[in-house]
């Protein structure tokens, strides 16, 4: 039963990764300008926040699904439309980023201390600025709670929570290196992926405006 339980963790996560997004655009990114070295400090960092999130929402996503609506309001204002506005103003501040530093020539090294400081401290940043996930694990966790696939003590959790670190982190790295394959197998430059990964967060940012504006209006 804990052996279903860590295989449903890391199923379940690792789906919540396959569409286009922050993460894993800021993982492709990684692999293309730093390389894989820097990817894997990324991924392990924000693999263990992902870990103590998953607990968290397991614990919470009964009582929320039960007693929090999405479509509820804070001071008038759902919370759905709070949660896709952070989300807006992530995508456009990396989108931005992005941008402005596609010329940039990526630097690489061989060296053991190559700032991994820097990819860690990333990736634990973004593992916590990560709202897409609340939502996620409030459907998903519900789901599979409520059709009795995992147990709700605290050692299943524990296992599934582990599970969900593996699968965010397998899927991450296939992206990062799906990013350099794609690379090297089309010669596209680091300023070429670094132009359409800064247009694509606009697109999902336009994406959320419109739909958020067609909401409310």
């Amino acid at each position: 039963m804990l052996f279903i339980t860590f295989f449903l963790g890391i199923v379940v996560n690792a789906m919540g990764y396959i569409p286009p997004g922050n993460i894993n655009l800021t993982v492709a990114q990684l692999a293309v300008n730093k390389g894989m070295r820097q990817v894997w400090y990324f991924i392990l960092s924000f693999s263990c926040v992902e870990i103590c999130f998953t607990f968290g929402m397991m614990r919470f996503a009964r009582w929320a699904m039960s007693d929090i609506n999405p479509n509820s309001a804070v001071s008038e204002v759902r919370l759905g439309t709070l949660v896709e506005g952070f989300m807006i103003l992530m995508f456009i501040v990396m989108g931005t980023i992005t941008w402005r530093n596609r010329k940039k020539v990526p630097k690489t090294s061989a060296k053991k201390d190559d700032k991994r400081s820097g990819s860690v401290l990333y990736g634990l940043i973004l593992g916590v600025l990560n709202p897409v996930q609340i939502p996620f694990w409030l459907f998903f966790g519900n789901y599979v709670i409520l059709h009795e696939w995992i147990k709700t003590d605290y050692l299943s959790l524990i296992i599934f929570s582990v599970g969900s670190g593996f699968g965010s982190a397998g899927a991450l790295y296939l992206y990062a290196h799906f990013a350099t394959f794609i690379q090297e197998k089309f010669a596209l430059s680091s300023l070429i992926i670094n132009k359409a990964i800064a247009i694509f967060l606009f697109v999902l940012a336009a994406y959320l405006i419109v739909k958020q504006s067609i909401i409310l209006f």
